[in-house]
């Protein structure tokens, strides 16, 4: 019958290959081989050298055999061992120790022989048990064409590119792949439960390089041809089937040796919860060294179809070797069991048509991983009509099952479960004897698996890849610029993949998370968008007054969409500016830009706020001396408005640096100092964003156009003084209308010539105030009631408090009216605090000016304070006797009028 040789070794040694060389060189040969996968890739290669009409291919699954074809490429089960062949090799021997397929090898072993040739292809660990069964068998042995070294662990996210990742569930494998995508861009999916197409598929993403990473379950281990450089392992442990049990060394072995390509080492570890090798086990794997195979798995082949009773009793006939062991759990001889006891079938059935029928049943492969009692029940539904010899499946039947296979599903897990049974119909189209019109359901169940294929690869490539961050990933390796579109509304297209949003300098990427996905469109819009980038800062550079504005939030835009912000500067009149995006750009673009909107924000200040404008730069204020000077820098500090109710030193200010306030644009009376064209809305809304920007508080603005407004929140002084108004008791008066009030007050009083005077209740349109709330305002001004109607207990007269009275403590608005802590008594019970020159109360401290504020030259014009008058000696003096007995007041005198002012205000537009 020819030589029979072993040739062994481990993994890259080029067996197959060599294999393959041999049987072309004959005049016809056949190869079993372990997966569809692989006898369709060795087909593909034969029919390449051969052509079509030479090369047949022979799976459970799928039949191509021309009537003159001379080459069979099979998978070992499939094998058509009846035919005479010159040469005949049979790959991965040693799944022959395997419990589930291992019986089909054993027998190839021991009985499939080519005339001239036959090879054995496998691992050493076969060289003993091969000796033992006496076959007269030679044995090469092939070493590595690279070496194999261990690399320890590493994190997922760490691991090198060319990468495969083996997990041993289909929720680990899931895991894993969705980590890469969000880490790596993504990682292409090869499971055993997967069709051939599909696993081709992805195969081919990875072999692409569109993705760097695979996570396979051990179907890897056999025989695909990948560029991989390293295997991680993500556990050592697998459900066989039965039980959890451990990888043995040489499984181990066998899957790590996937690593490394003819003369390309490769290296092996662990990753993620994987325990990490023994010593002993890295060092066996590196060196190929394994223990022996000492049992092989066996069956039978010298069956008695006489009856189902007999054939049982056959295949439990023992090999009275020690070296062939029977596998007692065999799927198969379970169903085989299960149709004996059945009664509709009956444990009666006779006669070897009859019996082998019922054999060939029971050896349908189980795709669908159902276990002993799932797949037990679908074989024994066909077997109902299938059990006759001369029964068949009918067309309407079939029709039925396929519409249920063919209907859009959108999850990975239904496609599967569609899969694996479209596969046991592609298997039963291949048995002549089972169809009514086999031909027809060949090329229909093919025509359907393909479909489920292509849509489970798309839904693994959707699910584990991110097209554009490859594509992206792919696009900086090249040398060329990236295709970049720019849409009308901002959309970026890089490659034709949307990768984010441009918003004015501001590129807003698709994916914002810290992944390599999002730092794969940042890159990759970076790069892409700088031509883009450079355009826009150069129209922004040239761009008119009317391209931009100042937004509430204290951002400059420019067509509508944010460009630059307000930072904090020396003061609230010199914010700074920073542009939002474009960090990428060329300086001097950036630089020219910035200008231009420093330059529009300073026009836009001298148009919104001339005053302020015009006095910081000095440009108007050079005749403002002493205490106008003074003023001035604080109503420039203030914003609009300064509250001089309390201030005694308002009083100072001679009519000629009123008139030279006037020239300056500011106003000063006897309760409030104020800017007017601070006063209008637009000017109090700049205000607060400025000021806001500096000091990083909210400020409000006041109601527009309003005269005087109710206090509802805890408005801040400066927050009223910035807009403008001062506070009246419950409600904020504006400025120049409370100015005007006043004269009106004061001229009521002259009018009537007596301390008492009335007061019309029209006054009230003037700070446009309810009625009902216009006393507080006018006690506001330090009026009292001083007389009431009898009836209605309206005001009908009112008064002037001392200033004493006027200058008692406040009330604390924040507990309730209630009045502040009063400051520490001293010696006597007295008040300890400084006093003003001339004893005057408590002194208020002075307000430093900060010597960087452009104010600072204003201040320095202010006159210097008089110096304290040197304190006189109380002389002790013994009281008369004609002094005045205790209790009696000392006459006190006129109340002054604080809104007396020199001439009637001038009220602003």
């Amino acid at each position: 019958m020819g030589t029979l040789k072993a040739v062994l070794g481990p993994t890259n040694t080029g067996k197959t290959h060599y294999a393959i060389e041999r049987m072309m060189g004959h005049g016809t040969g056949m190869i079993g081989l372990p997966l569809r996968l692989l006898a369709r890739e060795v087909y593909d290669r034969v029919v390449k050298a051969k052509g079509e009409k030479a090369v047949a291919l022979i799976t459970g699954e799928e039949r191509i055999e021309p009537p003159q074809a001379r080459y069979w490429i099979c998978t070992v089960e499939s094998m058509p061992v009846h035919k005479r062949v010159d040469f005949l090799a049979i790959d991965e021997i040693q799944l022959a120790e395997d419990d589930d397929r291992g019986h089909v090898f054993t027998d190839r072993i021991l009985h499939a022989r080519g005339t001239s040739e036959t090879m054995l292809l496998g691992a050493e660990t076969m060289r003993g048990v091969l000796r033992e069964l006496d076959l007269d068998v030679s044995t090469d042995t092939r070493e590595r064409f690279s070496q194999l070294h261990y690399a320890g662990p590493a994190k997922v996210t760490k691991l090198p590119k060319r990468t495969a990742i083996v997990a041993f569930s289909t929720e680990q494998v899931y895991a894993i792949g969705e980590l890469l995508k969000r880490q790596k861009g993504g990682a292409a999916i090869v499971m055993g439960a997967l069709s051939p197409r599909t696993r081709n598929a992805q195969v081919a993403l990875y072999q692409s390089g569109e993705v760097d990473y695979l996570v396979a379950t051990d179907a890897i281990g056999m025989g695909l041809n990948l560029d991989v450089e390293r295997i991680a392992f993500a556990a050592r442990s697998k459900f066989d089937g039965r039980q959890h049990r451990w990888l043995t060394d040489a499984e181990c072995g066998q899957i790590a040796g996937r690593a490394g390509r003819f003369r390309t080492d490769g290296e092996f570890g662990e990753t993620g919860d994987c325990p990490p090798f023994e010593d002993e086990t890295w060092r066996a794997i590196e060196e190929n060294r394994f223990d022996p195979v000492d049992e092989l798995q066996w069956r039978n082949s010298d069956l008695d179809y006489r009856s189902i009773r007999t054939l049982i009793a056959s295949l439990a006939r023992p090999s009275g070797r020690p070296t062939l062991r029977q596998n007692p759990h065999a799927l198969d001889e379970w169903v085989l069991r299960r149709m004996a006891e059945d009664a509709d079938i009956g444990p009666e059935i006779r006669g070897e048509r009859k019996v082998r029928r019922l054999w060939d049943l029971a050896r349908l492969p189980d795709f669908r991983k159902a276990g002993h009692e799932g797949h037990g029940r679908l074989v024994l539904g066909l077997a109902e009509t299938l059990a006759d010899p001369d029964a068949r499946l009918g067309d309407t039947a079939m029709s039925i099952r396929m519409e249920n296979l063919e209907a859009n599903v959108p999850d990975i897990a239904s496609l599967q479960q569609r899969l694996a049974m479209i596969r046991t119909w592609t298997y039963a189209a291949h048995r002549e004897d089972w169809l009514e019109n086999p031909a027809y359901w060949r090329e229909r169940t093919r025509e359907i698996e393909d479909r489920l294929s292509d849509a489970l690869h798309a839904a693994l490539t959707l699910r584990f890849v991110d097209r554009r961050t490859t594509a992206l990933l792919a696009g900086l390796k090249r040398e060329d610029l990236l295709v970049t579109e720019l849409s009308d509304t901002g959309e970026v297209t890089v490659e034709g993949h949307v990768v984010g949003k441009l918003v004015g300098l501001q590129f807003e990427p698709a994916s914002t998370a810290q992944t390599l996905e999002g730092k794969a469109v940042r890159t990759a819009a970076v790069t892409a968008l700088g031509p883009i980038l450079a355009e826009r800062l150069g129209e922004i550079a040239g761009a008119p007054a009317e391209a931009f504005a100042l937004s509430d939030a204290g951002t400059i835009t420019w067509k509508e969409a944010e460009i630059a912000r307000l930072k904090p500067g020396p003061d609230w009149l010199a914010p700074r500016l920073e542009l939002i995006g474009a960090e990428d750009a060329e300086n001097h673009r950036k630089d020219a830009a910035l200008k231009r909107v420093e330059e529009w924000l300073g026009a836009e200040m001298l148009r919104v706020l001339p005053t302020h404008a015009k006095l910081k730069t000095g440009e108007t204020g050079k005749e403002l001396e002493g205490m106008a000077r003074g003023l001035a820098f604080q109503l420039l500090e203030s914003g609009a408005a300064v509250d001089l109710r309390q201030d005694k030193t308002s009083g100072q200010i001679t009519p000629e640096q009123r008139e030279a306030m006037k020239a300056a644009g500011l106003r000063t009376g006897r309760v409030a100092a104020h800017i007017p064209d601070a006063q209008k809305p637009a000017a109090q809304r700049m205000i607060a964003i400025l000021q806001a920007s500096q000091t990083g508080e909210t400020r409000r603005v006041a109601p527009e156009g309003a005269g005087s407004f109710p206090l509802d929140g805890e408005w801040a002084e400066s927050e009223l003084n910035s807009q403008g108004y001062i506070r009246f008791g419950p409600r904020a008066v504006r400025a120049d209308l409370a100015e005007r009030l006043g004269w009106e007050v004061s001229k009521r009083r002259r009018e009537a010539g007596t301390p008492t005077f009335e007061l019309p209740a029209e006054l009230a349109s003037i700070v446009s105030c309810p009625g009902e709330e216009f006393p507080a305002i006018l006690k506001g001004f330090g009026l009292a009631p001083a007389e009431k109607d009898a009836e209605t207990g309206a005001i009908t007269k009112w008064r002037f408090l001392s200033r004493h009275r006027q200058e008692a403590p406040s009330r604390n608005r924040k507990t309730g009216g209630k009045p502040a802590n009063r400051p520490p008594k001293g010696k006597g019970g007295k008040p300890r605090h400084e006093t003003r020159s001339g004893g005057q109360g408590p002194r208020r401290p002075e307000k430093q000016p900060d010597p960087n504020s452009p104010f600072a030259a204003l201040a320095a014009l202010l006159p210097p304070p008089p110096p304290p008058p040197k304190p006189k000696k109380k002389k002790k003096k013994s009281r008369p006797a004609a002094q005045k007995p205790e209790g009696v007041a000392k006459p006190t005198e006129p109340p002054a009028d604080p809104a007396k002012p020199d001439r009637p205000p001038e009220q602003s537009s």
